[in-house]
């Protein structure tokens, strides 16, 4: 039986650790000191407004990223029986599409309510396509299938495929005043599509005397991005096929972080003349985080799988093991009543570090529903 990847279990955890915990904290302290000297740590927990790559943009192309390395893990079962001749098969596909399509449907609706959307049970604000769960959603349900069907060389090619097809689409085609080369916020293709075909579903969108106005801010993009989120999650199943492989698992180490450093020398060569920029997901973009997600990888795998160092990994763990869960709970559960009443009382003592408190409280409440579950070995799969 192939043991499991702690060390995505703990890449897992230190990522969603950063996104339900770090992130607010990080800002909220910076927010209390108000002071010149803390604005590069600032600047480490911020995306980029547009063009770029800050380490915090990392956080969403990683969890996608990561969806993909479980693939081969979880699929190679019904891989076998997709290949399969006998009509015993049929049973197998049958429960691989529930479960596929049952994933894709719950993400979908997660994605928005962690949005904030769905559950303000306001019709006018109900948007389709506008979260990182959805573009898990998508990502993993293309991918899953062409796992099943395909083999390394030809996922390869299907991703560079999709690559070159949003590169030409961004390049090439005009619709209305969107595109052609434009990589603007206002101007880009990929922002003329989601106007077009969600139009008031988009998210910040608001109609106003019969016409659809969109938020100028938000500047976010699903639709034809969805071609490379399918592409950042096949990286991650190359990956997960690459450690699922029978090589030594002193080379895999080395492929993954010769491969991860090969993508991001050559995502910011694309860069050069096709912009790194995450909001519109361009490829040069998707190679780049792809390849600190691969270095990430090979780093952790080497480090805990390989050299065996498996001690204080319990606090990633609780929160990679049901990532999903602290995702969504962090999103849609507010913890704030809980926490303000137990140290409302201080807040005339530490001033504007009583917002610090508030997450600090919040973010334990959350860690003690996580450590409850993994403790009694519950763990949440969508």
């Amino acid at each position: 039986m192939q043991k499991r990847l702690e060390s995505l279990d703990a890449l897992r955890g230190f990522d969603l650790f950063c996104l339900v915990v770090l992130e607010d904290f990080v800002h909220k302290l910076g927010d209390a000191i108000d002071a010149p000297w803390y604005q590069p740590v600032m600047d480490v927990f911020t995306h980029k407004s547009w063009e770029g790559f800050s380490p915090w943009d990392l956080v969403m192309p990683l969890f996608m990223f990561m969806a993909g390395v479980t693939i081969p893990f979880s699929m190679e079962k019904y891989r076998k029986s997709a290949t399969a001749d006998a009509p015993s098969a049929n049973l197998p596909q049958k429960a691989l599409w529930k479960r596929l399509t049952r994933r894709f449907i719950l993400l979908w609706v997660l994605g928005m309510a962690c949005q904030g959307n769905l559950l303000g049970l306001d019709p006018n604000r109900i948007y389709l396509f506008s979260n990182t769960l959805q573009a898990i959603a998508v990502g993993y349900l293309f991918s899953a299938v062409i796992f099943l069907h395909t083999r390394w060389k030809t996922q390869i090619g299907i991703a560079v495929a999709l690559l070159l097809t949003f590169w030409a689409a961004m390049e090439f085609i005009t619709i209305g005043n969107f595109g052609g080369g434009d990589y603007t916020p206002q101007g880009n293709l990929a922002e003329g599509i989601d106007r077009l075909v969600l139009g008031r579903f988009r998210d910040a969108a608001r109609v106003e005397g019969g016409e659809v106005v969109f938020a100028g801010w938000y500047t976010y993009t699903w639709i034809l991005s969805s071609l490379n989120f399918v592409v950042t999650v096949l990286t991650g199943v190359l990956t997960g096929e690459l450690l699922k492989s029978t090589l030594k698992e002193r080379k895999k180490v080395w492929l993954l972080l010769g491969m991860g450093a090969s993508l991001v020398v050559l995502g910011w060569t694309w860069g050069l003349v096709h912009p790194v920029i995450k909001h519109i997901w361009t490829g040069s973009m998707v190679l780049v985080s792809s390849g600190y997600s691969m270095l990430l990888m090979g780093l952790l795998y080497g480090w805990i799988d390989v050299s065996g160092h498996h001690r204080h990994l319990t606090l990633l763990k609780v929160y990679g093991m049901n990532s999903i869960t602290a995702y969504a709970v962090s999103h849609i559960i507010s913890f704030s009543s809980i926490s303000r009443s137990l140290f409302h009382g201080l807040e005339q003592y530490i001033g504007d570090y009583y917002s610090v408190l508030i997450h600090l409280s919040n973010a334990t409440i959350l860690f003690i529903i996580l450590l409850f579950m993994y403790k009694k070995k519950i763990f949440l799969r969508v």
